[in-house]
């Protein structure tokens, strides 16, 4: 996959999660299957709006769904939130380390400021 492929890739799952419904649709999904009428339930939403929600998650991968019978569960794609945890991760190590370099170097004026003037 190249650096743009995993840009693109990481866009679409940004924008998936950033809706406050389907992040609690991927919640509910963490708990196990489920069908269209299941998750719906908890929302004040049509099944067709909730629909819509789940199209734009298997567009990102984050969920797959199956035919079993007359119903088509679904279910979460745990891997598919790897590349975005990674991405994640290395920002917060690159910020964590600035952070620790600003206090050591605000501790450095801090500890200056304290000896005595010559």
């Amino acid at each position: 996959m190249t650096a743009t492929a995993a840009g693109d890739d990481l866009s679409v799952t940004f924008a998936a999660l950033a809706d406050p419904t389907r992040r609690a649709i991927l919640t509910r999904l963490a708990a196990g299957d489920a069908t269209v009428g299941q998750l719906a339930e908890p929302f004040s939403l049509t099944q067709q709006a909730i629909s819509k929600h789940l199209k734009v998650l298997e567009r990102a991968g984050l969920i797959s769904r199956a035919r079993v019978a007359q119903s088509r569960p679904c279910r979460l794609e745990p891997g598919r939130f790897d590349p975005a945890a990674e991405w994640i991760g290395r920002h917060r190590q690159i910020w964590q380390d600035r952070y620790d370099r600003l206090d050591e170097h605000l501790s450095a004026l801090q500890s200056g400021r304290e000896e005595p003037a010559t």
